[in-house]
């Protein structure tokens, strides 16, 4: 099939890398968000799907969004069988939903209708499941709700976090949305309705959610911090610093919530059932080092708490 690739992140590359390898399909044009400013010139970087495209020759197409006429008249043109799509960014009205003969597939991180939405794998990591998965789906209207081709599952492991989980994912995921090209191409693969129990959503993770409550289980504790890294990225206050925190332990001791005990070995932090023993931090300004040697270098007064 002529197919148009839509993506935008690290975690659609697999994907589009996969399509471009198929001997059954032509990626023959890349719809990715446009240019944004990185690093500390702020200059102007392609996406990653964007310059593995390049690298490949092939043309890419960065609307500011994808109902503007020019980018509707130049996905005409291209005539694509397909529009897959994997964290493409951006809301797809009908008129482009409707180019395609076989319409835009898309590869979404979870088992749906679990988890429709932005951050499907950091509500996975956060909420406790066990199984996670990724999904193929017809994409519709209404967000994450058309009619499903194919799944794979994936193991959660008890310290993954949501960039370990989400890199398996897109290489699982990528055999799965080029496995459901082909037997759309094939019409050997129907996508049937999602049900309607079970739905559940994932907005978008704000740097506000990162904030740890330590007056919440331990366990919620470390599924939160390491739902969010590495990004916004869990953080917590030290009198008026904001402090990073990377993944933590749950231990038997117990501190009162927030309060810090420095030991030779570790540090722990208490919560509102057992404390956890912290990983990396990263002060105001410093880079990330682990919690002892943080600890060595700041004077922490007995009874100081983060919170």
């Amino acid at each position: 099939m002529r197919v148009v690739f839509a993506g935008t992140p690290a975690p659609a590359v697999p994907a589009l890398r996969a399509l471009l390898e198929s001997d059954r399909h032509e990626v023959v044009a890349v719809v990715t968000r446009p240019d944004a400013p990185a690093g500390r010139g702020r200059k102007l970087v392609r996406s990653p799907v964007g310059a593995l495209a390049d690298e490949h020759g092939i043309e890419v197409l960065t609307p500011a969004r994808a109902s503007e006429p020019e980018f509707l008249d130049r996905l005409r043109a291209l005539a694509p069988d397909c529009c897959p799509v994997v964290a493409y960014g951006a809301l797809l009205k009908e008129e482009a939903l409707a180019i395609p003969e076989h319409g835009w597939i898309n590869l979404h991180f979870s088992l749906l209708p679990a988890w429709r939405g932005a951050a499907p794998v950091q509500a996975a990591i956060r909420h406790g499941d066990e199984i996670t998965g990724a999904s193929t789906f017809r994409i519709v209207r209404e967000l994450d709700a058309g009619p499903v081709f194919g799944v794979v599952t994936e193991q959660v492991r008890p310290t993954d976090t949501a960039g370990e989980l989400l890199d398996r994912l897109a290489v699982s995921g990528a055999g799965l949305l080029a496995a459901t090209l082909d037997g759309v191409e094939d019409g050997t693969l129907r996508a049937e309705e999602q049900p309607a129990d079970g739905v559940s959503y994932a907005p978008k993770v704000t740097v506000e959610d990162a904030k740890v409550d330590f007056t919440a289980p331990a366990t919620a504790v470390d599924r939160l911090i390491r739902s969010v890294t590495p990004d916004p990225g869990a953080w917590a206050l030290l009198g008026d610093g904001r402090f990073k925190l990377g993944p933590v332990s749950v231990v038997d001791d117990e501190l009162p919530p927030g309060e810090i005990r420095v030991e030779k070995r570790r540090v722990l932090v208490g919560t509102g059932t057992s404390a956890v023993a912290l990983g990396e931090v990263q002060a105001p300004g410093k880079k990330r080092m682990a919690a002892t040697d943080w600890a060595r270098g700041t004077r922490i007064e007995q009874g100081e708490r983060l919170k």
